[in-house]
């Protein structure tokens, strides 16, 4: 049997409003996911058991037995009582601890592979509540369509994207890895309110990112890289997630396309993708 491949696409937080902080530790957020047309690769065929192999150009420093893909076959091997085992691939393309949700991202594809390599009749509902205790941003990886997120991000709602879907998107990102922890950690603690997405493209437009501003206190180069992208003919420019990849969004492909010439004449360093929200 060939193996199968599916896409781990890049999640974009279009906005990202964090309302309190938890008794727990987490914070109750709002956030208004994206995602685009492209991202790591995952690919699987049958084994006898559970392998993993990292390839790509963010791969070196992965490891393999603790890696989000190999916790997430293990335990979809387990919860539905799977005898067989399977080889596979993860070609890590997108940054590490880069705001994009990567290793979530890479987790929801696995799990969206293995259900088709086992046979496994499961909805993404079902994925979604196996794979949260993983990781917070895995329930919106499984979907992978823009939906809004609530409380700690797991609490989807559909939204329409008819607006959203198909724009063209820039990513950049200054290959500082930025953890999502300690940014949480120096967020200022200050409600600024809700995110309404009764108009999606809207709230995209009017949100913000509450975390920027801890971010870029932990990683200056955030702000070089908001200032730059803002100097182009984006029409929404925004840090993502924690960081420190920042997104742009653009009416056509002319735009994006110019917009990647003129970061990668600035900073020929930094790590940029162009593509579209699917």
């Amino acid at each position: 049997m060939p193996s199968l491949v599916e896409t781990a696409y890049a999640k974009i937080n279009l906005a990202l409003h964090v309302r309190s902080r938890r008794d727990d530790g987490y914070h109750e957020l709002e956030t208004l996911f994206a995602f685009a047309e492209d991202g790591d690769e995952i690919s699987a065929g049958p084994a006898d058991g559970i392998w993993l192999s990292v390839i790509g150009a963010f791969g070196q420093n992965l490891g393999t037995s603790d890696n989000l893909v190999t916790r997430t076959a293990l335990l979809m091997k387990a919860y539905f009582g799977v005898g067989q085992g399977a080889a596979i691939t993860l070609d890590k393309r997108l940054p590490v601890a880069s705001g994009i949700g990567g290793g979530s991202a890479d987790a929801a594809a696995t799990a969206r592979l293995l259900r088709r390599l086992w046979s496994i009749d499961a909805a993404d509902t079902e994925l979604e509540q196996l794979l949260a205790p993983l990781g917070a941003d895995i329930p919106a990886c499984v979907q992978s369509r823009t939906v809004f997120g609530d409380g700690t991000g797991t609490k989807l709602q559909t939204v329409s994207d008819s607006h959203i879907r198909g724009r063209h998107v820039l990513l950049v990102n200054p290959l500082q890895p930025v953890a999502t922890g300690p940014v949480f950690d120096a967020w200022d603690g200050i409600d600024r309110g809700a995110l309404d997405v009764t108009n999606p493209w809207q709230a995209t437009l009017g949100g913000r990112n509450d975390l920027a501003v801890a971010a870029i206190s932990i990683c200056p180069e955030i702000n070089e890289v908001l200032e730059l992208l803002s100097q182009t003919k984006a029409d929404v420019v925004r840090m993502s997630g924690s960081g420190a990849t920042c997104f742009a969004l653009f009416a056509n492909a002319y735009e994006r396309d110019a917009a990647r010439r003129v970061v990668f004449e600035a900073c020929p360093g930094w790590w940029t993708m162009a593509s579209c929200l699917r």
